[in-house]
């Protein structure tokens, strides 16, 4: 209207008459829209790094000390993952916590767990899947929360009566039973690639199902290497629904049966990271990376093995040879075991801490953050 207004009384017919080159008032509008739809080019915007509570889970830390470790971290967002992580889901706790991540210039993301009643992995402990969605999106608007992570399950249930497609249908049915309080609130959901569940076209065909106004993504980069893909091409494919991360670096190397997986700190598996983040600054601006280190052991992707591939019908050849080429570029590394003389539970925590503390600054090697 300003704009509109301020063309009628500074453009006049006779101003047209004199200058053909003078626009009217249609082409001077349309003229402003693609003046504010292409910025000028500038810096790349900063990205916001983080951690994942699951990377410290051997510290058993609740958000406070979650809050305080971010805080010695000096980083900008802080993914809660898990509902128990949060303590008290009190209103008057919740406010506190709020206020404490305001107050040390963190923001917090917040996840659950798997909210497909016919998974393998759901379980009733918030109640039925609508109800422990309908909470986990309250607790979130509660913390300032913009997401709300959830899961579907993991690899045991492409092999479930129906196969992942039916699961789909079940997970994108409960998005829709709390599609009214996600739009009110304001808080997305955000559904992982998680343990195998679903390759990244099958995430995507489950927001597009469920509805993308309300449902996105939250991108795990480690995830992908447990479903035969390259991190990278997931995040082509995903990058329009993602609004949330849990990042990690893979190793993949050919074994005899197809290739093995072991997830590792940022910068020491075989992600080309420098042109994942590259992509990532264009693709997902404004949406933070949070690492979720969870190494030291290493799984087989037997896809050599008879069978194997009946739970993927809908597996392509293309996402195939991508993952096959990753794993020849990497090589065997050993699984984690204690120090002599350790506990296993003391080397856990000194082991997670220092995967996290690498991968922040490996992140930070890379330009991301916004603190420094």
């Amino acid at each position: 209207m300003i704009a509109e207004s301020l063309l009628a009384t500074s453009i006049t017919k006779d101003d047209r008459m004199s200058n053909p080159l003078t626009p009217n008032r249609r082409e001077f509008l349309a003229l402003s829209a693609s003046a504010v739809a292409m910025p000028l080019a500038g810096p790349p915007l900063p990205v916001p790094l983080g951690f994942d509570n699951f990377a410290v889970r051997a510290m058993n830390w609740k958000a406070d000390q979650l809050l305080d470790y971010a805080k010695k971290l000096n980083v900008d967002s802080l993914f809660i993952s898990d509902l128990d992580a949060v303590g008290s889901l009190d209103a008057s706790n919740l406010a506190r916590i709020k206020a404490k991540a305001a107050e040390l210039g963190v923001g917090i993301h917040l996840g659950t767990w798997s909210i497909c009643p016919t998974s393998t992995t759901f379980k009733n402990k918030w109640g039925d899947a609508s109800a422990h969605l309908e909470l986990g999106l309250r607790t979130a608007a509660a913390l300032g929360s913009p997401v709300l992570r959830v899961i579907l399950g993991n690899g045991a249930d492409r092999a479930t009566p129906g196969g992942i497609k039916a699961r789909i249908d079940d997970t994108a049915a409960v998005c829709k039973s709390q599609r009214s309080l996600s739009e009110k609130l304001g808080v997305k959901i955000a559904v992982e690639n998680h343990a195998g569940d679903m390759q990244a076209h099958e995430v995507a065909s489950l927001v597009e199902k469920a509805g993308k106004s309300y449902v996105g993504v939250n991108l795990d980069s480690g995830n992908s290497t447990w479903t035969l893909e390259d991190p990278l091409a997931v995040l082509e494919t995903l990058a329009p629904f993602t609004v949330t991360t849990s990042l990690r670096d893979s190793m993949v190397w050919e074994s005899a049966n197809g290739a093995t997986v072991q997830w590792t700190a940022m910068g020491e598996g075989v992600v080309d990271w420098k042109t994942y983040f590259d992509r990532f600054r264009k693709l997902c601006p404004n949406v933070p990376v949070h690492i979720e280190t969870i190494s030291g052991f290493n799984r087989e992707i037997a896809f050599l093995k008879p069978g194997f591939w009946k739970p993927y019908p809908d597996a392509k050849a293309s996402d195939l040879a991508a993952f096959v080429a990753l794993a020849k570029r990497g090589k065997p590394k050993p699984t984690f075991s204690p120090p002599p003389g350790q506990d296993r539970n003391s080397a856990e925590k000194t082991h997670q801490l220092g995967e996290v503390e690498r991968s922040i600054a490996y992140c930070r090697s890379l330009g991301l953050g916004i603190k420094k």
